[in-house]
């Protein structure tokens, strides 16, 4: 737990370099200016998205060239999608692929709850079962999925659901939720590794994958 609240604090200092790159919008000179401040601290920043669906392309190119892959989401949407399809069908195939998602099974002092009445904040049409039932929907159709393919785990973790990671052995993509906007909505980190900010997402991914439990896919069932 002393790694994970670690890696809570750097997630912040993480969050306060984004919103500081955030004025620069974008531009060219930004992305020379990001480059130099990471050569500078080493923290390994490429790039900033200014919503994490707009790096769904370079996610795409990474996964294809990824000897291994490590996914920490708090809903699990984006799994779905076209991005993640040539994973999940075997058109790629990586030493291993490692998902973790919020339980949600977990009711008593449940981090998922304490997510969904966030969101219900600033989302009238969340109702307070709302993203329980959505990420055991995503979490059925991984475990359906990728039945087959013994590269692949999946496990559930009831930890404070705080961010997205998405890396792999090259870089990873930090998504940070802000407790009044959905996920999606929020920037998005490129870091490479190796480098602080890369180091930081590991260590996230790796804190709840150690304190998740596996989940059982179709071929494992009784």
């Amino acid at each position: 737990m002393t790694d994970f609240l670690f890696g809570i604090f750097s997630s912040l200092a993480a969050s306060a370099i984004v919103l500081a790159l955030g004025l620069l919008r974008g531009s060219r000179p930004a992305w020379w200016l990001i480059a130099v401040c990471s050569w500078c601290t080493g923290t390994g920043l490429g790039r900033v998205y200014r919503h994490q669906s707009s790096a769904e392309q370079d996610i795409a190119r990474d996964l294809g060239r990824a000897r291994w892959i490590k996914i920490l989401t708090g809903r699990g949407n984006v799994l779905t999608r076209e991005v993640f399809s040539p994973l999940w069908s075997g058109e790629l195939s990586p030493e291993s692929v490692q998902v973790v998602l919020p339980d949600p099974d977990t009711r008593r002092d449940s981090w998922l709850d304490r997510r969904s009445h966030d969101v219900r904040r600033f989302d009238p049409g969340f109702t307070p079962d709302l993203l329980r039932s959505q990420v055991r929907t995503n979490m059925d159709y991984l475990a359906q999925a990728t039945r087959a393919q013994r590269n692949v785990e999946l496990r559930s973790f009831n930890l404070p659901n705080t961010c997205r990671v998405i890396a792999t052995d090259r870089a990873a993509y930090l998504t940070f939720y802000s407790a009044s906007a959905h996920g999606r909505n929020a920037p998005c980190l490129y870091a490479r590794a190796p480098g602080l900010l890369y180091a930081v997402a590991l260590q996230l991914f790796d804190s709840a994958w150690m304190n998740g439990s596996p989940v059982r896919r179709p071929e494992q069932q009784s």
